[in-house]
């Protein structure tokens, strides 16, 4: 027995928007996204940036002038 009263509409594929709100779901999305990540990644990357800014300026100090004439009995 067929069902009456029910009544269904549809687009045809040709006439639809791909792209309907897709710059909107995007930028809130991204937004989500980052917010639940950030944490995993940015606490290591300001870690080693200030570990690579140390190394970096302890190794200008110990190949300058002074930094030699301090360690030079430890050779």
């Amino acid at each position: 027995m067929k069902q009456r009263g029910i009544i269904s509409y549809a687009v045809s594929p040709n006439r639809q928007n791909p792209l309907a709100g897709a710059a909107n779901a995007a930028i809130f999305n991204s937004w989500r996204r980052f917010r639940h990540q950030v944490l995993y990644w940015a606490p290591p990357m300001v870690f080693f940036y200030y570990a690579l800014q140390w190394a970096t300026e302890r190794n200008e100090y110990l190949n300058s002038k002074a930094g030699r004439k301090e360690f030079a009995d430890v050779e």
